[in-house]
């Protein structure tokens, strides 16, 4: 196990028992990327992470892709319930160094961690990777400190007026959702008005072909991040943003970043829902 800082750090006298075991940790490689991740992490990381920004990520294509185009950003932070590989290079090139943030400043913060072996090397005995309780990285009061606070979280569908659906497909549990409300709401709330709270998806499901935006959720679904709370939405379309938008506005931009081959249909449907043409 690396040896970390911060609450994980516990004195030998506090445990009642202890046993030796001499086995290599779970191996997570990094996912690869297809042309449509890498579009999608090209928008988040050109037009939605400003220099001295707070990043907070999961785990997944996602998150890899973006953090594989900002090797051009300067004095980037972090702040996460968690975070993976991708962070790594980063942080070696100079890129990643917490040196704006208000709280934990020169440090990553985050409350778990999940990835390959230079990961666990990268983290073990360095003072520069503190473990926080989840209740302390998660807590919207802390988020909202963070400078140009930049919150990233994927889901499994949006319907058009701007409901995401993170942690389920229709009545089936797919996930937990993690910290992605803690976050969305923290960003949202960011003190110095700039963060950036940002769901990121593929435009349709690499397996099926569907469309990832739809009219309504399916039935039995839960919504994760209301329509009250959605700030950008992003596929590797484009970028739309919602927040403040009626509900006609926000059909039209989320059928803007829909993939081709579903737009008309989704219209006709936004039209049905609607009783009239989505607006810009």
């Amino acid at each position: 196990m690396p040896r970390t800082f911060g609450d994980a750090v516990i004195h030998k006298s506090h445990f009642d028992f202890a046993c030796e075991l001499d086995r290599p940790l779970p191996d997570h490689p990094s996912p690869a990327l297809t042309d449509d991740m890498r579009r999608l992490g090209k928008h988040i990381a050109e037009n939605l992470v400003d220099d001295g920004a707070t990043l907070q990520m999961g785990i997944g294509a996602i998150p890899d892709a973006v953090l594989e185009l900002l090797g051009g950003h300067k004095d980037l932070g972090i702040h996460s319930e968690m975070f993976a590989n991708g962070v790594v290079e980063l942080v070696e090139r100079g890129v990643i160094t917490n040196a704006k943030k208000a709280v934990g400043k020169g440090r990553i913060v985050t409350s778990f961690l999940i990835g390959n072996k230079r990961l666990y090397d990268f983290v073990n005995d360095n003072p520069f990777v503190e473990m926080r309780e989840v209740d302390y990285t998660n807590s919207t009061f802390v988020i909202a400190q963070m400078p140009k606070m930049t919150a990233i979280n994927s889901c499994i569908e949006v319907d058009l007026t701007g409901q995401v659906v993170s942690d389920s497909i229709g009545p089936r549990m797919f996930s937990g959702f993690g910290g992605q409300v803690d976050f969305i709401r923290g960003a949202s709330e960011a003190l110095d008005g700039k963060g950036k709270p940002i769901i990121a998806m593929t435009s349709t499901n690499p397996k099926t072909g569907d469309s990832k935006i739809v009219p309504f959720i399916k039935e039995g679904a839960g919504v994760v991040t209301s329509r009250a709370h959605v700030h950008y939405v992003v596929t590797e379309q484009g970028i739309a943003s919602l927040f403040g938008k009626s509900l006609r506005q926000r059909a039209y931009h989320l059928i803007e970043i829909a993939h081709p081959t579903h737009r008309e249909a989704l219209e006709k449907a936004a039209f049905k829902r609607l009783k009239c043409m989505p607006a810009p």
